[in-house]
């Protein structure tokens, strides 16, 4: 059996459009999920502080302005690289009440230090 190169063209595009699709679904939150805005850029986040409930799924949406900024909550286990001008998607479910100190672990200057933020998780 011979396959016409038309054929096998369009096949293999609707594969690739369906792979993309895949993908993009997979780094979507969940409906359920809330989804927080963070704007990471020398030398602070915005918001710097973000509130969640005890058990709440929450996606931390980051978008980077200027540079490779990191994101990094040790208390949580979490760590990410945030390239610039890409949304990078962060999971984030606490179990436990309290305030956890997050930064940016990718030097970014002379105000690198100052460039830190919490995470407040509340009943």
């Amino acid at each position: 059996m011979r396959v016409k190169p038309s054929v096998l063209l369009s096949l293999l595009a609707a594969v690739g459009v369906l792979s993309a699709l895949a993908v993009r679904a997979a780094d979507a939150p969940a409906s359920d999920e809330k989804v927080i805005k963070v704007v990471a850029q020398r030398f602070h986040y915005t918001p710097a502080e973000i509130t969640i409930k005890r058990g709440e799924d929450v996606t931390l949406e980051f978008t980077s302005l200027d540079f490779l900024h990191g994101f990094k909550v040790p208390d949580l286990g979490l760590r990410v690289d945030l390239p610039p001008g890409k949304v990078t998607r962060v999971h984030v479910k606490a179990d436990k009440v309290g305030n956890y100190d997050f930064l940016c672990d990718n030097f970014c200057g002379s105000g690198h230090e100052e460039m830190n933020g919490r995470i407040v998780v509340v009943d």
